[in-house]
């Protein structure tokens, strides 16, 4: 498989099963029994505790396409419950416990994960922080199944990371990439408080945008081989191919 085809062949599959963990209710229950309030404080402190003790200005300059007033929000309610540091190793925890009652039983988790982590090691992070500070969170070594899970994530971390350099290389907002990708509704369910309409002669610039993040995670993919890459995209569609309702 080509590099580009088995990016094309992942990247939604990755995405949208971490959309899975992130919008799911047992994943929220996990940051109630650790005592974060109802709402986004877990998932603000706990996705973006990587970063460390952080201004929330700082947060929202390195995640971009949450609206501002949703991570700041999150990120100082969850500031009472857990240092970031703490509030990162409980999200993570919660990543591999969901990917224990959401991957399937049969796939070859083993083989998923010697593929993921060489895509993992041959990023370069440079101006992408989240990314290198999931992928600096310890990985299970006698955990296969929640490792993939976590493996996923940082994935997906990557890509996001990417398509945010590339988005603002292209001239585009944040805010302005999510309405034209999600539409106004949708964007405002991420944060964006009134997310106006975008004039369509800026959607040209996020369809090239999508085009650089592709470009940015090739070199990735280059260090798999043209069989790797179709056994690659083989597991990432086994492996997100259940997720509990």
């Amino acid at each position: 498989m080509e590099i580009f085809d088995c990016m094309a062949a992942v990247a939604r599959p990755i995405h949208d099963f971490g959309d899975e963990f992130m919008s799911d209710e047992a994943t929220a229950a996990v940051g109630l029994r650790a005592g974060f309030p109802p709402g986004r404080g877990f998932y603000c402190r706990g996705r973006f505790g990587v970063l460390g003790e952080a201004p929330a200005s700082v947060v929202q300059a390195v995640q971009g396409f949450l609206g501002p007033h949703l991570v700041t929000a999150g990120w100082l309610a969850g500031r009472s419950v857990m240092p970031a540091e703490e509030a990162a190793a409980c999200y993570t925890q919660a990543v591999r416990t969901w990917g224990h009652a959401n991957i399937p039983a049969d796939a070859d988790v083993e083989h998923f994960n010697r593929l993921a982590q060489q895509l993992i090691d041959a990023a370069d992070a440079d101006a992408l922080p989240l990314f290198a500070g999931w992928r600096a969170q310890p990985c299970p070594g006698n955990d296969p199944v929640g490792a993939a899970m976590q493996r996923i994530h940082v994935l997906r971390e990557h890509r996001g990371a990417c398509h945010l350099a590339a988005v603002r290389l292209c001239g585009l907002s944040a805010r302005a990439a999510m309405v034209i990708n999600l539409g106004i509704e949708q964007a405002t369910r991420y944060g964006w408080q009134e997310p106006h309409p975008v004039a369509t002669t800026l959607i040209p610039r996020w369809q090239r945008a999508e085009q650089l993040t592709d470009e940015l995670q090739a070199p990735l993919y280059a260090t798999l081989t043209d069989r790797q890459r179709t056994e690659f995209a083989q597991l990432v569609n086994a492996l997100t191919a259940s997720p509990t309702p």
